[in-house]
C-alpha cells in the first residue's frame, strides 16, 4: 500500500490524479531560481535542464516523497534532526547561488547595479518569487498570496544578501568575497535553523523594520506577515477605517437619541 503525507492533501491528491503537473511543479521548485536568472539575462530558460544527473536526481526525489511505500522517506525527512541538516545545507546552497549569480550578472553589466542585485535576489529566493506560476500548474490560482507583497525572511535576506554581494563586487564594501560569503551563511544557517526547530514564522529582521520602515516610508513594513489579517484590508476596510467608522456611528446614535428626548419634552 503506498503511503500518504497527511501534512500536505492537496499535493497528494495532484501526485495521484496529475502526475506531470506535481512532477513539474517540483521541477519549478527545483530550478525555478535558474529558470528566473536565465530570463533577467536573455539566456535560454531551458538551458538547466541539459543537466540530466540534476533531472533525474531531482525526480527521483519527488517520486521517493510521493509513492514511497509506508511513507518511510517522507517521515525520514520530516524528522527534525534529519530536517535541520537539509535546512542548513539549504541556507549553504542558497548564499552560493546569490554570489555566484551576481558575478555572473557582473560578468554582463560590469556597472548594472540593479540586473545585479535582481539576479542575485532571483538566484537565492525564485522558488518563492514563482509561487504564482506554480500555483496555475496545479490549477489554484491566489493572487493575494504574492510572495513580494507578503516576503518571506528568506525571500528578504536574500534581498538583502543581494545587496550586499553587489557592493562587494563593485569595490564598496571592503571585504573579502570569502569573508562576506562566510559571515552571511552562518547568519542564514543559524536563523534558519532556529526558525525551524522552534516552529516559528517571525523574521529577525521584524524589528530593525519597525525602526527604519516607518522613518523612511511613514508606516511599518511588517504588517503583511500575518496572512489571516489581509481580508479586512482589502477594498479600503482596514482596521483605521473601522477605528472611524464606529465614531461617527456613535455620533450618529447620539444625535438621534437627543432628537427623540427633545421630541419627548415637546409632547
Amino acid at each position: 500500500m503506498l503511503g500518504v503525507p497527511t501534512t500536505c492533501p492537496g499535493a497528494v491528491e495532484l501526485s495521484r490524479r496529475h502526475p506531470v503537473a506535481s512532477w513539474l511543479c517540483a521541477m519549478l521548485h527545483c530550478f525555478g531560481s535558474y529558470i528566473l536568472a536565465d530570463l533577467l539575462l536573455g539566456e535560454p530558460l531551458i538551458d538547466y535542464f541539459s543537466n540530466n544527473s540534476s533531472i533525474l536526481l531531482a525526480s527521483a526525489v519527488w517520486y521517493l516523497i510521493f509513492f514511497c511505500p509506508l511513507d518511510l522517506f517522507y517521515k525520514c525527512v520530516c524528522f527534525l534532526p534529519v530536517k535541520l541538516i537539509f535546512v542548513a545545507m539549504k541556507e549553504v546552497v542558497r548564499v552560493r547561488k546569490i554570489a555566484v549569480g551576481i558575478h555572473h550578472a557582473h560578468h554582463h553589466y560590469h556597472h548594472g547595479w540593479f540586473v545585479m542585485i535582481a539576479t542575485g535576489w532571483v538566484k537565492g529566493s525564485g522558488v518563492a518569487l514563482m509561487s504564482n506560476f506554480e500555483q496555475l500548474l496545479r490549477g489554484v490560482w491566489k493572487p493575494e498570496t504574492n510572495e513580494i507583497l507578503h516576503m518571506s525572511f528568506p525571500t528578504k535576506a536574500s534581498l538583502y544578501g543581494a545587496i550586499l554581494f553587489t557592493l562587494q563586487q563593485t569595490r564598496w564594501l571592503p571585504v573579502s568575497k570569502a569573508s562576506l560569503i562566510f559571515i552571511f551563511t552562518m547568519f542564514m544557517v543559524s536563523c534558519k535553523v532556529f526558525l525551524t526547530a522552534t516552529h516559528s514564522h517571525t523574521s529577525p529582521f521584524d524589528a530593525l523594520e519597525g525602526y527604519i520602515c516607518p522613518v523612511l516610508f511613514g508606516s511599518a513594513c511588517g504588517g503583511d506577515h500575518h496572512h489571516d489579517n489581509h481580508g479586512g484590508s482589502h477594498g479600503g476596510g482596514g482596521p483605521g477605517a473601522q477605528h472611524s467608522a464606529m465614531p461617527a456611528k456613535s455620533k450618529e446614535e447620539l444625535s438621534e437619541g437627543s432628537r427623540k428626548k427633545k421630541t419627548k419634552k415637546a409632547d
